[in-house]
């Protein structure tokens, strides 16, 4: 059950985004800083934990099939964001967002406790920066409180997805591939489709744009330190 407690560590990131969001919301230029070093953390837990797995894992197939259902189904999520407009869609399109970082992270402990923690990690600065986006824009709907508790109400979905991705572990080697594939395609599609595009929207600068490498090898370091 180690996926579950780490995945209330991001969960508890929600929170405090939440909080903080109602409180004063940070400049656009932290924010983007910010975004740019969890993409780094991320693209990094991605490229050095899950993408080895996947490759040594034997299964040309699975891998094929994994991944190309992860890229339907983020491609799918975008073009609902996109058709569906208003706080209930919204409210809806995050929440299955953070289920799937949810179901991600599972996958990633069932590689191993190393990749789980790194992966933690990661979307700990992910989701942190999405609940303050999340609740600055429904607080231009709802009431600041109410706005507060439909954020704080999404994190609850993180640890459910972890959750279903426990029954992965009972599976064969093949399905174990083919569910990393998914998941590897889902992490690269939040860096290269979500964090990169919305921190290009605001202010950038060469120092804002190093942060990516910032967190890329901030990652590496720490995995070094861990092995």
């Amino acid at each position: 059950m180690a996926a579950l407690k780490f995945s209330l560590i991001p969960m508890v990131a929600i929170l405090f985004g939440a909080i903080l969001a109602g409180w004063r919301s940070p400049g656009e230029k932290l924010v983007a800083a910010m975004q740019h070093l969890a993409a780094g953390v991320v693209f990094a837990a991605a490229a050095t934990e899950i993408l080895p797995l996947v490759k040594h894992g034997g299964s040309p197939s699975a891998t094929l099939i994994g991944g190309a259902l992860g890229v339907a189904v983020m491609l799918s999520l975008k073009a609902a964001e996109s058709r569906f407009k208003g706080p209930v869609a919204l409210l809806a399109a995050i929440g299955l967002d953070l289920a799937i970082d949810g179901l991600v992270l599972g996958l990633a402990f069932i590689a191993g406790e190393k990749a789980g923690t790194l992966l933690a990690v990661a979307l700990t600065l992910e989701v942190l920066f999405l609940a303050l986006t999340l609740t600055n824009d429904l607080a231009g709907t709802y009431r600041k409180a109410k706005a507060i508790g439909l954020t704080c109400a999404l994190a609850l979905l993180l640890p459910i997805g972890a959750l279903f991705a426990q029954p992965v572990a009972l599976l064969t080697p093949v399905w174990i591939t083919g569910f990393l594939s998914f998941g590897l395609m889902a992490l690269l599609y939040l860096v290269t489709e979500e964090l990169l595009v919305e921190a290009h929207e605001k202010p950038d600068s060469p120092l804002i744009s190093a942060m990516f490498f910032v967190g890329f090898l901030a990652l590496l370091l720490i995995e070094e330190i861990m092995a």
